[in-house]
């Protein structure tokens, strides 16, 4: 009888263990939007350039003017620009927005994803303003700064294949898949008028932001997974562009929204389908037209993002280096 008890204890600890391992299995592959660990993806400050060519000149200031900047030019904007509002982090952190303009600025939002007692991952957001404020001393979550074109006639914008996000390290996590750039049209003036003129340019409509996703067709099996997973979206590696939906107003965590239902079709009040104006594949080989640049001096404001909707936003990617560049050409090819 003694014999016939330990034997069912047996098999019950061989069940339970069997019940754990396969509960460990399913969480080791278990990956969210947004990162669910704190890392922080780190940024090569010395390849974040701006280049252009063909006849546009490029400034910091709409005074001093040149045809490649660099992170310390945006650094230094603020010696003729007194109200510049340049943000260049070291580290960048998920945001998401859905382009609505406030002030010149694109309303951005801080996401976390925390677990709760259910083992579900709630998703809250804040809202993320920027400040002037550069490397380890910067709070910023994503890179926001001001750039002045000059030139002599209306024309069209191509971004040349030296535009791109890259992942800087050995062997690339993905993360450089969830990047957004966005160009903000704050109007444009005459060659010749007055510096103050030329900086106060500003705009409050939301028309006249430009969303570009680059590295739109490339996926990780991780980031595959992910897009199965939480948002029940089917794709492969190269692939077509996804749809996504951004977040509209900061979200509480005592709503209990979980990330899996993060959508416009559950939650229209915090969520809006976005629409990306500029899309390029990988390692693009040929010019893609961006937008249209009027005669004259134009202000424009570029934000750098992670996009935490994106289905490349998850923890495997939440760690390296990324390289962000941009060049601009009047000539489309």
């Amino acid at each position: 009888m003694e014999k016939k008890k330990n034997k069912k204890r047996r098999y019950r600890l061989f069940y339970l263990l069997l019940l754990l391992f396969i509960t460990t299995i399913t969480l080791s592959f278990s990956s969210y939007a947004w990162f669910t660990t704190n890392r922080l993806v780190k940024i090569d400050l010395l390849n974040v350039n701006v280049r252009a060519q063909g006849g546009i000149e490029i400034s910091v200031d709409g005074t001093n003017w040149k045809s490649v900047l660099t992170v310390t030019d945006i650094e230094e904007a603020r010696n003729n620009y007194p109200n510049s509002l340049n943000q260049v982090p070291s580290t960048l952190e998920p945001v998401s927005t859905v382009l609505d303009i406030e002030n010149g600025k694109i309303k951005m939002f801080y996401g976390t994803a925390i677990n709760n007692t259910s083992g579900n991952y709630i998703l809250e957001t804040v809202r993320s303003i920027e400040e002037e404020s550069f490397g380890d001393t910067s709070s910023g979550k994503f890179i926001v700064f001001d750039l002045f074109f000059k030139t002599n006639q209306d024309t069209m914008l191509y971004l040349t294949p030296e535009s791109n996000v890259t992942y800087s390290g050995e062997s690339s996590v993905g993360i450089e898949n969830s990047a957004r750039i966005a160009f903000v049209d704050e109007g444009t003036t005459f060659t010749g008028a007055s510096l103050n003129t030329i900086q106060a340019l500003v705009t409050n409509n939301s028309d006249d932001v430009y969303l570009w996703e680059p590295n739109y067709d490339t996926h990780t099996d991780y980031g595959i997974s992910n897009a199965l997973n939480v948002y029940g979206i089917t794709t492969t590696s190269p692939g077509t562009k996804l749809n996504y939906d951004g977040v509209a107003g900061e979200i509480s965590k005592n709503l209990g929204i979980t990330v899996d239902r993060a959508s416009s079709n559950m939650y229209p009040a915090y969520f809006k389908r976005v629409d990306v104006d500029i899309a390029s594949v990988s390692n693009f080989t040929n010019n893609v037209e961006a937008f249209n640049l009027s005669s004259g001096i134009s202000k424009y404001r570029i934000y750098m993002w992670i996009e935490g909707q994106d289905v490349d936003c998850e923890n495997n990617a939440s760690v390296g280096n990324m390289a962000l560049n941009l060049q601009f050409t009047t000539n489309p090819s």
